[in-house]
This record gives structure tokens, C-alpha cells and sequence, in this order.
């Protein structure tokens, strides 16, 4: 048993689990895109705010897989995927909440962002909102989409808030003397 955790807290600090973060946001993207040009099913606003979550993640691990041995970056790293994995909640959990009448908001046509920022346009391929929210498509288990990606996002900000706090500390102690 201490040899498996000793095994993972080598990964947790490597570069693989950087590695491993990029991969599972390109995932993220690979299977939303399967979703919208396979299968039809063309993404609302809300979905797109995912997507941006998705590449904020991808990118904060790219980035951290070269910087990844100065320590205090590494804390600013695990902050960074912890925002993006509870971004990704919260929208997944929106979304979820207006998929099953529950929820008090609302979906629109457009994405919303300011024109410094219009990736719908730059990118309209993957960011391109095409639809109003409606319901999210089973996926793996029964579950929907916006089930699996709350899941995800919910996992995703615990790893990187026990990350964030025990790097934190491994700074500290290091720095403190």
C-alpha cells in the first residue's frame, strides 16, 4: 500500500500528471466535437462556456508541463486547473439545472463575449454557439452530459485542491527559514 501511494505522489508530481491534465481537456474537446459534427448534436451557450473551461484547463497544463518544477508556479498551476474544474461545475451544473426545469436562468443564441475576446468568431468551428439549451444527450451510463461533466469538474477541482494546499504548504516550509 505505501509502495502504491508513493508511486502516486511521484506521478502527481512529474510532468506526466501535466501531461495527463492536457490530454484529458483535449478529450474533453475531442468528445464535445464527436458530439456536435458525428452526431449532430450542435452546442448551446452554455455548452460553449464548457468548451472555454475545457481549453483553459488544456492550456494551464501545457503551460505548466515546461514550468512545472518551480514550485510556486506549480501552486499557481494547481490554482488555475482548480478555477477551470470549478467553472466547468458550475456550468454543467447550470446547464443540468435548466435541462431539468429546475433552474431559473435562462439560455441565449449568442455567446457573450466582449469583442476583445470573440472566440466565436476567431473560431466559430468550436466556439460558435448554434443552439438554445435544450436537453444534454446520454451519455456513458445513462448519465447526460451535463451529469458526467459535473462529475468531472467536481473530481477535477478536489484533485487540484488538495494539489494547490499541499504544494502551498511544500512552498512554506520550504521559503519559511
Amino acid at each position: 500500500m505505501a509502495n502504491n501511494v508513493t508511486t502516486l505522489s511521484r506521478f502527481l508530481e512529474s510532468r506526466w500528471y501535466w501531461l495527463g491534465l492536457a490530454s484529458f481537456g483535449i478529450a474533453l474537446l475531442g468528445v464535445a466535437l464527436y458530439y456536435q459534427y458525428a452526431l449532430g448534436d450542435e452546442p448551446c451557450q452554455v455548452c460553449i462556456h464548457a468548451r472555454l473551461w475545457a481549453v483553459a484547463l488544456t492550456l494551464i497544463a501545457l503551460i505548466m508541463l515546461v514550468i512545472s518544477q518551480i514550485s510556486l508556479l506549480r501552486v499557481l498551476g494547481h490554482l488555475g486547473v482548480l478555477i477551470a474544474g470549478a467553472g466547468l461545475y458550475e456550468r454543467a451544473r447550470y446547464l443540468y439545472r435548466l435541462d431539468n426545469g429546475i433552474g431559473d436562468g435562462s439560455c441565449q443564441f449568442q455567446l457573450g463575449m466582449p469583442d476583445w475576446f470573440a472566440v466565436d468568431r476567431w473560431m466559430p468551428w468550436l466556439f460558435e454557439v448554434r443552439n438554445l439549451c435544450s436537453f444534454t444527450p446520454e451519455m456513458l451510463l445513462g448519465l447526460s452530459m451535463a451529469e458526467t461533466l459535473m462529475g468531472m469538474g467536481a473530481c477535477l477541482s478536489l484533485l487540484a485542491a488538495g494539489m494547490t494546499v499541499r504544494d502551498a504548504v511544500r512552498f512554506r516550509t520550504r521559503h519559511s527559514a
